[in-house]
């Protein structure tokens, strides 16, 4: 899947910077398959820019105003999508300087935090990993996209692994009904294994499989 996924990748043409996602829900393990994917690319020569959505979150006032619980507001209120287009998607985007800001926002101290300008190389293949990324007003900004299928019996206590104040391995307790619920609206509202490029089953991460490529 690895090598499968790295040709594909390879094969883009940068127009100036081919854009590609990794999507799944929490605990999914977008992050570690992006960074891989990334590893590889660059052992082929490709330049690669890695972004994560999570250095994009919004203030914890405007994440927490539809309530600390709502899954709408994680679904619609988590991250600053404006600020992802247009530190990230347009500069990278025809006509576009070329000069991105992989991060505007520290999660964790609730303040936004300016990583300095960087400029892309030519060629280069942008991988972005996060959640919700085929939301209808973010699909038009990749060239392919992935999505990882993990059951939430499976994301729920692998995200919870991860260590203190991961949450509940339990997909049922309160505590993760604003994730689980949040996640199950935008599989309503977005259907992202629809507009997916590539579907991976990602329930095993020693076997994982392609379901749909496109």
């Amino acid at each position: 899947m690895l090598a499968w996924l790295t040709a594909r990748w390879d094969a883009l043409p940068a127009l100036p910077v081919a854009r590609v996602a990794v999507d799944g829900v929490d605990g999914a393990g977008k992050t570690t398959l992006a960074d891989e994917l990334a590893r590889r690319l660059r052992t082929l020569g490709r330049p690669v820019i890695r972004v994560s959505i999570d250095g994009f979150h919004q203030p914890r006032v405007a994440r927490y105003t539809k309530g600390r619980t709502s899954p709408e507001g994680f679904y619609r209120d988590s991250y600053d999508l404006a600020a992802l287009e247009r530190e990230v998607v347009s500069p990278l985007s025809p006509g576009g300087s070329g000069q991105y800001r992989p991060q505007v926002f520290d999660v964790t101290r609730d303040e936004p935090t300016l990583a300095p300008l960087q400029q892309a190389g030519p060629g280069s293949v942008l991988i972005v990993d996060g959640l919700f990324l085929h939301r209808p007003e973010l699909r038009g900004w990749w060239h392919d996209s992935v999505f990882l299928r993990v059951p939430f019996e499976v994301s729920v206590p692998r995200g919870a692994a991860r260590g203190p104040g991961y949450g509940s391995p339990d997909p049922a307790a309160d505590s993760n009904r604003r994730y689980v619920e949040g996640h199950r609206l935008y599989f309503r509202e977005a259907d992202p294994e629809a507009q997916a490029g590539v579907v991976v089953d990602y329930t095993d991460l020693n076997a994982p499989r392609i379901v749909t490529p496109r």
